[in-house]
């Protein structure tokens, strides 16, 4: 996989050779972006039945192996649903396979590859739903990173991006910074440079600011989890950005795949929030030095919950979505089962 937190100045692969590489990975934020989590998670499961198979004497010693890769693997990131619905799926394989190890590690390695090819398709008829969405010459302001980074492919926010300006080139992104971890101008900026879309990068503070100029007709983000209700939770800032949008009358459009859908949340009330290490807060370097004294009590949040009613439109592979989001979700989910 390419090394997320290496970027944009180095483009570093690194190759993971057992199940605990893959935790680390997700929990370092080595890969990152709810459906590319999901996705690894689903390729771990997969990799500790490869590597199971040829260890285990017995089918009991096999599931036993499994059962523990099942759980730490669902688990290595709380908040993106993704991860333990993709887990979970192949987990369902191994309950109701009645052949032998090598066969289910066999079945395993299709079902993965099978949840990456899906993820990326996803996206791909995510951007094709959102283009009626956006007039032409449109200015999308984008927080953090869900573009094919996050995806395994393509992106579901950025796939909404590269799908808009695929249908008018007159389009342009405008890209926060996203703090404490900078995914939007390390690796959202890194994106569109590399397909050539035009933007201009600012701090999350500037944001106000240019929507009170008119320079920012429409908001779109992914989404790590969403509750049955239309609750988002999204990258820390999120909530912030839908505010502003709503004061400025300014569409906040949300984009992701059936699979960050939660229906048994009924609010993002219930949903947890991840609560990441202090440094990443006061560690940030600001002219050769450290952003904060290294004693200073950090509060670091990881993600933020915007409510329903600050949301336009939940576009996912089934199409385009309004309130009420009881109903219109709900239509997705089994639609999208069928």
């Amino acid at each position: 996989m390419l090394d997320q937190t290496r970027l944009p100045g180095e483009v570093v692969h690194v190759t993971l050779t057992t199940w605990p590489d893959v935790v680390d990975a997700i929990k370092a934020m080595v890969i990152r972006g709810a459906p590319a989590i999901g996705v690894a998670g689903a390729m771990g499961v997969a990799l500790a039945a490869h590597q199971a198979a040829a260890t285990s004497s017995t089918r009991q010693a096999f599931d036993a192996e499994m059962g523990r890769a099942v759980a730490e693997l669902r688990v290595a990131r709380p908040t993106a649903v993704n991860l333990e619905w993709a887990v979970d799926r192949l987990a369902g394989v191994i309950a109701d396979h009645e052949g032998t190890p090598q066969e289910i590690a066999a079945e395993l390695a299709a079902a993965a590859r099978a949840i990456h090819s899906d993820e990326v398709d996803r996206c791909v008829a995510i951007g094709h739903h959102s283009l009626p969405l956006f007039t032409r010459g449109a200015c999308i302001l984008t927080h953090c990173n869900a573009g094919a980074l996050a995806t395994g492919g393509y992106g579901t926010a950025l796939g909404v991006v590269r799908a808009a300006y695929e249908a008018d080139p007159s389009v342009t992104v405008i890209v926060d910074e996203t703090r404490p971890l900078l995914q939007g101008s390390r690796l959202t900026a890194w994106e569109l440079a590399q397909d050539g879309i035009p933007y201009t990068l600012i701090s999350d503070n500037m944001a106000a600011m240019l929507m009170s100029q008119g320079r920012v007709s429409h908001v779109v983000v992914g989404a790590d989890r969403i509750a049955a209700n239309g609750d988002v939770v999204n990258k820390i800032g999120t909530y912030g950005v839908a505010i502003l949008a709503r004061e400025h009358g300014i569409p906040f459009i949300v984009a992701a795949p059936t699979s960050t859908l939660d229906l048994t949340m009924p609010s993002a009330a219930e949903i947890p929030v991840e609560e990441r290490a202090a440094d990443e807060v006061r560690g940030l370097a600001l002219f050769g030095m450290p952003a904060a004294s290294p004693d200073a009590p950090v509060a670091n949040p990881a993600f933020d919950r915007t409510p329903a009613r600050l949301v336009t439109a939940i576009i996912t592979e089934q199409g385009v979505h309004r309130a009420p989001y009881e109903r219109s979700l709900r239509r997705a989910w089994d639609d999208a089962a069928h």
